[in-house]
């Protein structure tokens, strides 16, 4: 038998994430995004490839996805981005993940802008 020597990883319940909380999330933020409707289901089959009780389940909050279908989920919805961020205490990463879709909307609004004004920026946006 060998003694005990080294050192020992510190127990940080902290971090732990509580798969209640997990399942709720993915479920609030699914249904924050696509509602609760029979729709809401279909999108999510879509988007995963999951069968119908599985994505009610996930509405639901009943179970929640894992691994690919999580990554296939956090693709097509900022939501459940937003919300597995926040879970992984990465909150502030959630500002950046709008910004090229927020830049694309300004440049339209210029676009807008310049038309009504008679108007035309050289350079704004031609390469977008």
């Amino acid at each position: 038998m060998f003694p005990k020597m080294g050192k020992t990883f510190p127990d940080d319940d902290e971090w732990k994430v509580d798969r209640l909380k997990y399942q709720m999330a993915i479920a609030a933020a699914l249904k924050g995004e696509l509602g609760g409707s029979h729709r809401a289901i279909k999108i999510v089959m879509r988007w995963t490839g999951v069968s119908e009780r599985t994505a009610k389940n996930w509405l639901a909050g009943s179970h929640g996805p894992a691994g690919e279908h999580l990554v296939e989920l956090m693709r097509n919805s900022n939501e459940v981005l937003a919300a597995v961020l926040s879970l992984a205490g990465r909150g502030e990463l959630r500002m950046g993940a709008g910004l090229h879709e927020t830049r694309q909307t300004l440049l339209q609004l210029l676009q807008v802008l310049d038309g009504l004004l008679g108007t035309s920026e050289a350079g704004v946006g031609e390469n977008e």
